[in-house]
């Protein structure tokens, strides 16, 4: 734990009857609270800790394992991502929280004899101090909330061994005996509900009211028989995040809980707060507002060490033009051989530095996870650039991009099979394109600049942190193309850059992993909503998705390319640029997401579900729940810029509707 402010219990009821935001341990050291702000509902975890002062260690009979045994590891794990959290950091056995002061130091438990000798009467009432200390807090808490709101929820967390029982013991017991159960009667069932819907891996959930534990703790008698507005939950979870018989933590299991209870704490709340205090609020504003420092630290850290990795910058040919000469001028008897700019010249090193960024705290589960799996992202990405113009960079990058699966390349064969729209129509040059773009641009009122150059693969590609556009020297683009493209890279592409320049956060600007997936099948959604999405461009779509599927089975690039000459009767040079794309790298499988992005993307617009949050940056739509609570909480901005054609869609050629409503997703 980091170092934390120390505060007396006075000085801690004075910061709370004044509704003061802060966290801090006891004077003592005996327990933990922490308050982002003053929510209806407390989260505890009373036999969390496992301290035990230097003058007792000598005189209790148990060893630190049988100690851990009794305790409750990793409850306060289990709620840390709340804003409003108390937990015991001393060892139940020197006194328990969870028994009235007569009773809290134990002589004898679970049938064994604690102390080697009776403790002395100084000893005796330090600890009954310390008990009494924590009460008072819990009172003040509880009375601000109460005056505040009316009543709250209280989380009373809990955990149990259970191969000392012979029966089949469930994974989550509520114990409700003590609790006003006709007026707290559908939260409780809400509760239940919900911890029912908890998924773990390799353990199958059962949820029981009333099992092994009926709800006697005095954590609950105490607070129930002050406060009759309040609901405490003395929710026991069976001890499957560890090993009883030697200690040893699941870390993922731990991670699982984590994640799941600070979903179910959620939802329950906001059922509380709707229904048993009849206030109207918005669930995610039930979580603290706003970004700790700790968090600006790490997420200044991670961008300053990876905002130069570009991946499309490094992939792309530096003899581009040469090689493509050459193997046309030959009828592509040969594969060309690109040469690549390198990246790094020590990898290790860089993954280190990576790996190194310190997590631990930040204390929100669905944050954090977040950043390590950018942290992974970014270590595969490593992998693949490092490894540019060699096999392994095929390997790396089926790892990072994936492959096509059945059912994309279904959808691929459908599209190549349907009848190609009318001639292309009016045709612009380079320099009517790049009118078109800087137009585009202004509308939106973006600070970013578009230039013709012949060093790129594709017709167009942003480069995001340099905020440009580039555009390919000499290449031939339909007007109705541009009219599209031109939605895909400013009104996506560039959209999600300058949004992701407005983020207090470093992390949008990086791009989180699968944001290919996301980002490019927004982008081609806005050609689809513009009108302009031809069956034309969904075959090219589909293209780049067989032509992943034949690299991966074995065809080398002259392959590939006659392939797509022969069978698909591509023009020379557009089949060149298009096995080009697949193969640059050694091996470059992003090309398949497109198609498959765009189905998912379709219908998630079709459901009528917003996409703002996925324009706030480089965006994963994994994520969208989470960038909605970050918006909600101002650890993230609303977007700036909406892309323009999602309040104004047009409707599609008919030939069109009709492809795409064969595609299945």
């Amino acid at each position: 734990m980091a170092q934390l402010e120390t505060l007396t219990v006075k000085e801690i009821i004075k910061k709370i009857n004044a509704q003061e935001t802060f966290e801090a341990v006891s004077f003592e050291k005996s327990f933990h609270i922490k308050i982002r702000d003053y929510v209806p509902f407390l989260c505890a975890a009373v036999h969390a800790g496992n301290n035990l002062r230097i003058n007792l260690r000598d005189k209790i009979i148990h060893s630190d394992y049988e100690r851990w045994y009794e305790e409750d590891p990793h409850t306060d794990t289990f709620i840390s991502s709340m804003p409003l959290t108390i937990f015991g950091l001393d060892s139940r056995f020197e006194y328990d929280l969870n028994r009235d002061p007569e009773n809290c130091v134990y002589k004898d438990a679970w049938g064994k004899p604690v102390w080697k000798r009776p403790l002395s009467k100084t000893i005796l009432k330090e600890s009954l101090q310390k008990h009494s200390n924590f009460y008072k807090v819990i009172d003040a808490l509880i009375s601000v909330l109460e005056q505040k709101y009316n009543g709250c929820i209280v989380y009373d967390m809990h955990s149990y061994n259970y191969l000392r029982y012979k029966s089949n013991l469930p994974v989550f017991n509520l114990g409700t005996i003590n609790i006003n159960q006709k007026k707290f009667d559908s939260t409780i069932n809400f509760w239940v509900k919900n911890l029912h819907s908890i998924k773990l891996r390799s353990v199958e959930n059962t949820t029981e009211i009333n099992g092994p534990f009926k709800g006697n703790g005095y954590f609950l008698k105490h607070i129930t028989k002050n406060f009759s507005n309040t609901l405490v939950l003395a929710t026991e979870v069976k001890k499957i995040y560890c090993d009883e018989l030697n200690g040893n933590d699941y870390p993922l299991v731990i991670n699982d809980l984590e994640e799941e209870f600070k979903r179910i704490i959620l939802k329950t709340s906001y059922f509380f707060v709707e229904n048993q205090l009849n206030i109207k609020v918005k669930r995610k504003s039930l979580l603290a507002l706003g970004i700790e420092d700790k968090l600006f630290m790490v997420d200044k850290e991670l961008y300053q060490l990876t905002k130069k990795l570009e991946v499309l910058s490094y992939v792309t040919p530096l003899n581009l033009e040469s090689e493509q000469r050459k193997f046309l001028k030959n009828n592509g008897v040969e594969n060309p051989n690109f040469k690549y700019r390198q990246i790094i010249d020590h990898p290790f090193e860089f993954k280190r530095k990576l790996y190194n960024l310190n997590f631990e705290n930040v204390k929100d589960v669905s944050i954090a996870k977040m950043y390590t799996d950018v942290i992974q992202s970014y270590s595969d990405k490593i992998d693949m650039l490092n490894t540019i113009g060699t096999e392994k960079f095929f390997f790396n990058s089926l790892r990072y991009f994936g492959q096509p699966n059945e059912t994309d390349l279904r959808n691929a064969h459908f599209i190549l099979n349907c009848p190609d729209d009318e001639k292309k129509g009016k045709m612009v040059s380079i320099e009517e394109v790049k009118s078109i773009f800087e137009k585009e641009v202004n509308h939106y009122g973006f600070n970013a600049e578009i230039e013709i150059t012949k060093h790129i693969t594709a017709e167009i590609m942003v480069l995001n942190f340099k905020r440009k556009v580039l555009l390919k020297q000499n290449c031939k683009l339909s007007l109705d193309s541009v009219k599209a493209l031109v939605h895909h890279e400013i009104g996506v592409h560039m959209v999600t850059t300058m949004n992701a320049v407005n983020q207090p956060l470093n992390i949008f600007k990086l791009g989180f992993p699968n944001n290919t997936y996301t980002q490019e099948g927004i982008a081609v959604l806005t050609e689809y909503l513009s009108g302009h999405l031809t069956i034309r461009r969904l075959k090219e779509l589909a293209l780049r998705v067989v032509g992943v599927d034949l690299m991966i089975n074995g065809l080398d690039f002259k392959s590939v390319y006659h392939e797509m000459v022969n069978s698909y009767y591509i023009k020379p040079k557009d089949a060149f640029i298009l096995t080009t794309r697949i193969f640059r790298g050694g091996g470059f499988t992003k090309d398949h997401l497109y198609l498959k992005g765009f189905i998912k993307i379709l219908k998630l617009w079709d459901s009528g579900k917003s996409l703002h949050p996925l324009l706030i940056g480089k965006n994963s739509i994994q994520y969208y729940d989470i960038y909605k609570e970050m918006i909600a909480r101002q650890l993230a901005k609303p977007p700036k810029y909406i892309t323009s054609i999602f309040s104004n869609p047009k409707q599609s050629k008919k030939e069109v509707e009709f492809v795409i409503s064969g595609l299945r997703d």
